[in-house]
């Protein structure tokens, strides 16, 4: 198993920023905005069934909240 730091090293042996990108993604590596993450949160927890269509406060408070987690753990 491949920590993130050790992703991030290899990643950043390539000069390409596609070439990075892949990289990082081939050792499970995935980069999020709260942007990205809200949206994420939102197809998955809220699904089709919802009764919005876009993610609402409630999504973005969630992704912040994770994002924040994700960055203490790392």
């Amino acid at each position: 198993m491949t920590t993130m730091r050790e992703a991030l090293e290899t990643a950043m042996r390539h000069s390409n920023p596609d070439e990075a990108m892949a990289a990082l993604q081939a050792d499970g590596v995935t980069i999020a905005t709260q942007d990205s993450m809200t949206q994420a949160i939102h197809d998955v927890y809220c699904g089709v069934m919802a009764d919005h269509t876009h993610p609402n406060d409630k999504d973005r408070e969630q992704a912040a909240a994770l994002l924040a987690s994700l960055g203490r753990q790392a």
